[in-house]
C-alpha cells in the first residue's frame, strides 16, 4: 500500500517551532511518510544553520533548498525566490510529495508554494487568512491561500476572510493557533533554570524584546529602534533579553544595534540569535513584558497573562487580545507604553482573560485531515461565492 507522503517545508527556527508538534504526530503515524525540506535561514551560517536543530530533535530532513543569498536588498531577496522556485523544482520531482505542509508567510514559502502549482503538488497552508498591512507579508501570505488546497487558521475570523476569497468553507478550518500546542506540551523552564540557560540574571522587572523590520516602510528600522533601545535603557532594575532580527530587509541593521547595546550592557541586557522554543516560551513566563512587533506578542504572550508592548504597524491589523498595548514607534509612546504595562493593576486585570488564538492542540485536528483528504478532486478548485 502507498504511505502517503506529506511533505513540510520549514525556512525559519521560529516556523519549525509552531509546525513541531504536528510533524511528530506525521512521523509517529504508520500510514504516513513524512518528508522535510529545510530551506531559508535554517541554512544559513549567519542565523545560526538551524536547520541542525530539526535533526538534533530526531527529525531527517530529505532535502536543503538554498534561497538566501548575502543581500537582503530588494534585489537579493528577489533573486532569492528565484533561486528557491529552481531548488524547490528538482525537490518535487526527486521526492514525488502526494501533499505539501506550508505555514505563514515568507518568501521562500511564497517561491515553494508557486513551484507546487506548476506540478499540481495539492498544499496545505496554516496562519492563512491574517492581516499584516505593515509588511509585503501580506500580499504573499493571501497569494499563498490562492494556491493552497487545505487551510487550517488560527481564529474563526480568519477562516471566513480565507472563504471571502473565495476557498470552499469545507476545505476551511479553524484550528487555533499552531504555537499554543507548545505551552500546552512543553515543561517550561522554572526562574532558576532559565537563568542557568541564558547565563544571565534577571533582575526585579525583566522584558523579553523581538524587533522585526517594516518591509513597507522605507529606511525606519534603524530610527524605530533606537527610539526603543531609547526607551528601555532608562529602566530601572530591569533586564532585557534580545532575540534578533530575521533576514528580512534591514534586519541585519537591527541585529548590529543589539549586539552593540548588548556589549555596552553586560549587566542589563543579553541577545540571543535563536532561543529555541524551549527557553522561549520559558523567557514568556518569567519577563514581565513583551516589547517589539513580533507576532509571538499577539499570539502566545496572551496564554501567560504577560502583557505585549506592540511598536507601530507590523502586526496591525492582527487580532489583538486585552493583553496587547498598541503604541507608535517613537520614543515617547513607547516610553509610556512600557510604563503602562508594568502598571500593577493592568497586570492583574489580565489574570482572567482568553487566548483569543485558542487552547486546543492543532496537531490533532490537522493530521487525520491531511490523511484523509481526496487529494485528486482537492486540485481541481473552484471559486466559492458567498453570496450562493
Amino acid at each position: 500500500m502507498h504511505k502517503r507522503k506529506v511533505c513540510v517545508i520549514t525556512g525559519t527556527r521560529a516556523e519549525y517551532g509552531l509546525l513541531y508538534w504536528v510533524m511528530k504526530s506525521l512521523k509517529n503515524d504508520k500510514d504516513v511518510e513524512l518528508q522535510i525540506i529545510a530551506t531559508g535561514m535554517h541554512l544559513s551560517p549567519e542565523f545560526g544553520l538551524t536547520y541542525k536543530q530539526i535533526e538534533a530533535d530526531g527529525f531527517v530532513i530529505d532535502k536543503k533548498v538554498e534561497t538566501l543569498l548575502s543581500s537582503d536588498t530588494p534585489v537579493g531577496i528577489g533573486k532569492s525566490m528565484g533561486l528557491g522556485m529552481i531548488g524547490f523544482s528538482d525537490a518535487y520531482q526527486e521526492l514525488q510529495p502526494d501533499i505539501l505542509l506550508v505555514l505563514g508567510d515568507r518568501f521562500e514559502i511564497f517561491a515553494a508554494v508557486s513551484s507546487a502549482m506548476v506540478a499540481r503538488i495539492p498544499v496545505a497552508h496554516c496562519h492563512g487568512g491574517e492581516a499584516t498591512q505593515g509588511l509585503i507579508d501580506e500580499a504573499i501570505r493571501h497569494s499563498i491561500t490562492k494556491m493552497s488546497h487545505l487551510h487550517f487558521t488560527s481564529t474563526e475570523q480568519y477562516r471566513n476572510r480565507i472563504i471571502q476569497m473565495g476557498e470552499q468553507p469545507q476545505h476551511v478550518y479553524n484550528t487555533g493557533a499552531l504555537g499554543i500546542e507548545n505551552i500546552n506540551k512543553m515543561e517550561l523552564l522554572d526562574r532558576e533554570q532559565f537563568e542557568d540557560s541564558i547565563a544571565f540574571k534577571l533582575n526585579k522587572r525583566s522584558i523579553l524584546v523581538t524587533f522585526h523590520p517594516v518591509t513597507l516602510e522605507f529606511s525606519t528600522a534603524e530610527v524605530q529602534f533606537k527610539a526603543l533601545l531609547d526607551a528601555i535603557s532608562e529602566l530601572q532594575d530591569c533586564t532585557t533579553i534580545f532575540t534578533r532580527a530575521n533576514a528580512d530587509t534591514d534586519g541585519r541593521i537591527i541585529n548590529v544595534m543589539i549586539d552593540k547595546y548588548a556589549a555596552n550592557h553586560p549587566d542589563k541586557a543579553v541577545a540571543f540569535t535563536s532561543l529555541g522554543q524551549l527557553r522561549y516560551l520559558s523567557a514568556l513566563r518569567h519577563v514581565d513584558i513583551v516589547v517589539g512587533n513580533s507576532s509571538s506578542g499577539l499570539i502566545e504572550a496572551p496564554s501567560f497573562k504577560k502583557p505585549t508592548v506592540n511598536i507601530g504597524d507590523r502586526q496591525s491589523g492582527r487580532i489583538k487580545g486585552v493583553s496587547v498595548i498598541d503604541c507608535e514607534p517613537n520614543y515617547s509612546a513607547i516610553k509610556s507604553a512600557i510604563e503602562n504595562a508594568f502598571d500593577t493593576n493592568f497586570v492583574r486585570s489580565l489574570e482572567n482573560s482568553v487566548n483569543e488564538y485558542g487552547q486546543k492542540n492543532a496537531s490533532e485536528v490537522i493530521l487525520p485531515i491531511l490523511k484523509s483528504a481526496d487529494l485528486e478532486s482537492l486540485l481541481k478548485k473552484k471559486f466559492y461565492n458567498i453570496d450562493q
